[in-house]
């Protein structure tokens, strides 16, 4: 099941409220006693249902947890909607200027402080999670697996795996390279990522970028899975193709 409830992320948005979503297992009520693994994910409103999503296509994740019996709870909020490229600053680690969209300024770190401080503690404290680090992850796509990116490499006491599909890595790649070079990732650290093969062309030179930061992880002894993906677009529609692979990445073992 899928629970909806209206929260406030009051740093970038102030008072106005938006919609956390929160997957449950079937087995969650039947088995009373038993603890689960938590995926934060961004863009929730993308996520689940058709209704709810931007361009009226999901990522269709209840029915493929549904379908698949993975028993694990996945805690998701809204983004930020403003025509003043609201979305583009809460997930952009850092400030990039663009010739499309203008200057950006990056309030990435603030959402990631709510995200473990508040949003975190909030599920941890209302539903059975395994609260360690071995058990928590976080996922996304495009600007939201940017932020993936930069959870895992800046907030990797609190996730032990990522899943980053078409990252917007050409954002700023400037402050990415040292961020992930400089980076202490702690040993048994996983990471999915991804790229379609349509969306490469996109962006000059993504291709050269997404090869540097994939070894850049590897270097770092990460469990990388990277791939190309077959055709993949820059869509929800593909997106939703590639949950069995970052599913099984993020819960191998």
């Amino acid at each position: 099941m899928v629970k909806k409830w209206n929260i406030t992320f009051p740093a970038p948005t102030g008072p106005e409220e938006r919609r956390a979503y929160l997957y449950l297992p079937d087995s969650y009520y039947e088995n009373p006693d038993k603890r689960y693994p938590v995926l934060y994910m961004f863009d929730g409103h993308n996520l689940f249902f058709d209704e709810d999503s931007t361009f009226g296509k999901s990522w269709g994740l209840k029915d493929y947890m549904d379908h698949s019996g993975t028993e694990l709870i996945i805690a998701a909020v809204e983004c930020n909607h403003s025509p003043e490229n609201g979305r583009l600053m809460e997930y952009a680690p850092f400030s990039f200027d663009d010739p499309t969209v203008g200057y950006v300024e990056g309030l990435g770190k603030i959402t990631m402080d709510w995200y473990v401080k508040v949003f975190k503690r909030n599920i941890d404290r209302h539903y059975r999670t395994l609260r360690d680090r071995r058990h928590t992850f976080i996922a996304g796509s495009s600007m939201g697996g940017l932020m993936s990116l930069y959870a895992i490499t800046e907030y990797n006491q609190y996730f032990s795996g990522a899943a980053a599909l078409s990252p917007s890595i050409w954002t700023n790649p400037e402050a990415l390279e040292p961020m992930i070079r400089n980076a202490w990732l702690r040993p048994g650290t996983r990471l999915y990522m991804d790229y379609g093969s349509e969306e490469l062309k996109n962006h000059p030179g993504i291709l050269r970028l997404y090869q540097k930061f994939s070894s850049m992880f590897l270097m770092k002894r990460v469990f990388l899975t990277s791939r190309i993906v077959p055709y993949g677009e820059h869509t929800e529609g593909s997106w939703e193709k590639q949950i069995p692979y970052f599913i099984s990445t993020l819960l191998y073992e």
